[in-house]
């Protein structure tokens, strides 16, 4: 279980907001912590300790019923502040004052449900593209993945591996040079890298032949990568891809994209279906990673010119203080 303050106080996605319906719990984890979710009568999301206090059940395997989450082991209810409200084998006792569940504070926001498991230190991170109304929005995943965190989202970062994992479709051998692009620190903490261009056979779902397409990506937050791309063959298209890590265990993730692009042709299934196939490209590789936690110590790893991004997004986690999937660097 981690206590790494740099994660705990911040916000991640932990489920996809239609999965968790009304009248029924939801397990997920977060940070080596086992959650519960569900929805309220006034239709907000509940983050628990998937745990019930009375004998350590799940609380996930109960039902909900007049707007109260109910142990599947003895029948312990328990109201919307987390506290028990009746036990049926002394339903005329009132619960003792320990019979209270972990509460966690939740949100939702483009289309996902956040958790902090500490004390939020800022908001949910900031992703305007979700509400430009001329973009539609799906989620896909999520993805699990065998590694860290931080490789996932350095790997999300790297434009190198296209020709080599992606042939075919965002990379092709005969285009693997990476050009020149910029690299500054983002307002208020981050990474932002411009004017980044490649050749792709089929950059996106709709696209038939191969485009120049420009890439621009940002860092927000530890764990959050977000990138916009531009196809020149595809006159107005545009497409924003939020890569968001739900940190399990150190070295287990979940892998959650949120897209926002200007296809409105296909149905919800194809476009998921070409995330699906990039990612299944992807997975391998990081699973087979070595250290699977992203060493940040210089020197750790050899890194060329085109790898200023990674080398950028390492030197933030450093700054952030992240101990979490990740091993400790210098300064």
């Amino acid at each position: 279980m981690s206590d790494d303050p740099v994660l705990l106080n911040d916000w991640h996605p932990v489920a996809a907001s239609d999965a968790v319906m009304p009248g029924t719990p939801v397990a997920s984890r977060l940070v080596g912590r086992d959650l519960v979710l569900w929805r309220g009568g006034d239709g907000a999301v509940r983050a628990w300790a998937d745990r019930c206090p009375h004998r350590g059940t799940r609380l996930s395997l109960g039902r909900i019923e007049s707007d109260q989450l109910i142990c599947a082991y003895h029948g312990w209810r328990y109201g919307a502040d987390g506290r028990c409200t009746h036990m049926p084998a002394r339903p005329d006792q009132r619960p003792p004052r320990a019979a209270c569940v972990t509460v966690y504070r939740a949100a939702e926001r483009y289309g996902l449900v956040w958790v902090c498991a500490g004390d939020p230190a800022q908001d949910v991170l900031p992703f305007p593209e979700y509400g430009d109304p001329a973009l539609r929005k799906v989620v896909c995943g999520p993805y699990e993945v065998a590694t860290s965190g931080p490789r996932i989202v350095e790997n999300f970062l790297d434009m190198a591996h296209f020709g080599f994992i992606h042939g075919g479709i965002l990379g092709d051998a005969g285009h693997t040079e990476v050009r020149d692009y910029k690299v500054a620190t983002l307002v208020g903490g981050g990474v932002l890298a411009t004017e980044c261009f490649c050749w792709q056979p089929q950059t996106n779902s709709l696209a038939h032949g191969g485009s120049e397409v420009e890439y621009t990506y940002r860092v927000v937050r530890p764990l959050t990568a977000i990138l916009t791309k531009v196809p020149q063959a595809q006159a107005g298209f545009r497409e924003a891809i939020s890569l968001h890590v739900q940190p399990i265990e150190e070295e287990a993730s979940r892998v959650w994209f949120v897209l926002a692009l200007t296809n409105f042709e296909q149905n919800d299934a194809d476009v998921r279906g070409f995330q699906d196939r990039i990612f299944a490209q992807d997975r391998p590789i990081v699973e087979n990673q070595s250290p699977k936690r992203l060493p940040l110590a210089a020197g750790a790893e050899v890194s060329i010119g085109c790898d200023r991004m990674s080398m950028a997004y390492r030197r933030y986690l450093r700054e952030t203080g992240l101990r979490y999937g990740v091993l400790p660097g210098d300064d």
